[in-house]
């Protein structure tokens, strides 16, 4: 099978169920920004290959979970209003978000100040797919019958990614960079 369809030539694509809709369409932005955060974080777990850290398997796990429910989230914002799919956000994958986050935060000096993004490249990393996903989020609450557990996944995400950016430069003993102001 080949990879490309030329269907898209125009301008259009296909949600889940075939309806075509333009590819600027609310839908085909917000799926297409969760998958292009869940780039960005496989990209940061490319930087964990040569380090080490108590807590690593687990931190990877937490984030390969997180990019595999990320293109679920897609597949929900890619999903026409009047139909279902077929694995649905519920309130656990929120709460296992804010298990995790609470966890870390724990091991995390308080912040007293606002930080730069910065530190070890993933940490890095992390925040851009931080801001990406706040970017996903801003785009799906303009779409009519998006699942509320979405708009909450997201929001909660973010959150998720800042902290698991200051956890692994906790981790890594790569100093954040507090805000300058002059």
């Amino acid at each position: 099978m080949k990879i490309y369809t030329k269907t898209g030539d125009k301008g259009q694509t296909s949600l889940i169920y075939g309806s075509r809709v333009a590819k600027n369409d609310l839908r085909v932005e917000a799926y297409g920004t969760c998958d292009e955060a869940n780039s960005v974080i496989g990209v940061s777990l490319s930087f964990l290959d040569a380090v080490t850290f108590e807590g690593k398997e687990a931190f990877v796990e937490s984030l390969q979970r997180v990019q595999t429910e990320l293109f679920h989230v897609g597949a929900e914002l890619a999903t026409p209003q009047d139909k279902k799919v077929t694995w649905e956000l519920k309130d656990q994958h929120i709460s296992m978000l804010e298990t995790e986050l609470d966890k870390w935060e724990e091991a995390l000096p308080p912040l007293r100040q606002f930080i730069l993004p910065s530190g070890h490249p993933t940490g890095a990393q992390l925040h851009v797919a931080r801001t990406i996903v706040r970017r996903a989020e801003r785009i799906a609450v303009g779409i009519d019958g998006v699942n509320p557990l979405v708009l909450s996944y997201l929001n909660r995400l973010s959150d998720y990614l800042f902290v698991a950016a200051r956890y692994v430069n906790l981790q890594l003993q790569k100093p954040e960079t507090p805000l300058q102001i002059k």
